[in-house]
């Protein structure tokens, strides 16, 4: 269930970046109130995902979508170029995501605490 809360709050990550570019510097009302929104909203479900998952991994990974969704998302809705060197990177960066969520299922469980 942490990996769904950790989608779900970065989800809310790549809501909260695109609304803050639509915000004008916080001077448009509706964009103001759903960038703080998203950003509650990720933190809140960021939180319930680090209830079981470390938070190297589960910050790491939050941010690495979000990042990468921003960047695909802010491409289609705002027509940001993207070049090789940008596509490379979300390559390096999804390989990253995947890579920790590989180490976290490899991992042998932590004793409770």
């Amino acid at each position: 269930m942490a990996w769904i809360y950790l989608l779900v709050a970065a989800v809310f990550e790549v809501v909260f970046a695109l609304a803050t570019n639509a915000t004008e510097g916080f001077t448009q009302l509706g964009p103001s109130l759903l960038t703080a929104a998203a950003a509650a909203g990720g933190i809140f479900f960021l939180s319930l995902a680090l209830k079981t998952l470390d938070v190297g991994v589960g910050y790491t990974v939050w941010t690495g979508i979000g990042s990468v969704g921003t960047v695909v998302f802010g491409t289609l809705i705002f027509d940001e170029p993207v070049s090789i060197w940008k596509a490379l990177a979300f390559v390096l960066i999804i390989g990253g995501v995947l890579g920790l969520k590989l180490a976290d299922r490899l991992s042998p469980a932590r004793p409770a605490a």
